[in-house]
């Protein structure tokens, strides 16, 4: 099993601007979520390379033969256009792939691939993630909405496993309650693990020679609260996740 997985995305710059009476200025941070994923990911014998949002656009494969070189991907709180805007094509007015089409073609071909929700995953805020009818969309064992899909949930939800049979949730027990999710419909070639409210939660799916799944809320904060990263069975269900995927 090929245990080397390409992480996207779980990155963000903040442009502040501090106003002081008459004076103005502009600082900026960069900010990763992806700290406990990875380390969850490491210590079960997993390989991650994290490609950050800024360095997706340029830096994602752009063929299925590169994207081979992984058991499985993950695009987590990364729109689509960062995907179908290569430097190439919005600067230069250059005809590249799209990579959309090639994430579809590396599972048809036994690769396995996942969303993690965010505001930034599925539909995402103001449906500016843009995933809904892609070729992305049509290999996940959801179909994504064409409008904001978010559910905020200030007051806390907590998932119920459906099957605790599947490989991914044995031995997971019971969730921590979660802020909120991207709300999706189950397609009928997908499999339900998990619920939240009505909706999917964690599903999968098989296509092609490969594997997919969709986790509808954040693998780390605001989603995902300290409650979520510092569960004890965090390593273990991000291990059992991305095992599955590598066809475990």
């Amino acid at each position: 099993m090929n245990k080397r997985v390409l992480i996207a995305g779980e990155s963000w710059v903040k442009h502040i601007s501090h106003i002081k009476g008459f004076d103005i200025f502009t600082s900026c941070e960069y900010e990763t979520g992806i700290t406990w994923l990875k380390e969850a990911l490491e210590k079960n014998g997993f390989e991650v390379v994290h490609l950050p949002g800024h360095e997706v656009a340029d830096g994602f494969p752009f063929t299925a033969k590169e994207l081979a070189a992984y058991g499985a991907v993950a695009l987590s709180d990364i729109g689509a256009n960062s995907l179908l805007l290569s430097g190439d094509t919005f600067n230069r007015s250059k005809v590249m792939p799209n990579r959309l089409e090639v994430v579809r073609e590396y599972v048809e071909q036994g690769g396995g691939f996942a969303m993690i929700g965010g505001y930034l995953s599925f539909a995402g805020i103001d449906g500016k993630a843009r995933y809904a009818d892609t070729a992305v969309d049509e290999i996940l064992p959801v179909k994504i909405a064409n409008v904001d899909d978010r559910v905020e949930k200030p007051e806390g939800i907590t998932p119920v496993t459906t099957e605790e049979g599947h490989p991914m949730m044995q031995g997971i027990g019971a969730w921590p309650h979660f802020l909120g999710y991207n709300r999706t419909t189950l397609r009928p070639e997908g499999r339900l693990l998990a619920s939240v409210g009505k909706d999917p939660f964690v599903s999968v799916r098989l296509v092609g020679k490969g594997r997919t799944a969709a986790f509808a809320s954040d693998c780390a904060p605001h989603w995902g609260p300290q409650e979520f990263v510092e569960w004890a069975n965090y390593p273990l269900f991000w291990s059992r996740f991305f095992g599955w995927l590598c066809g475990e």
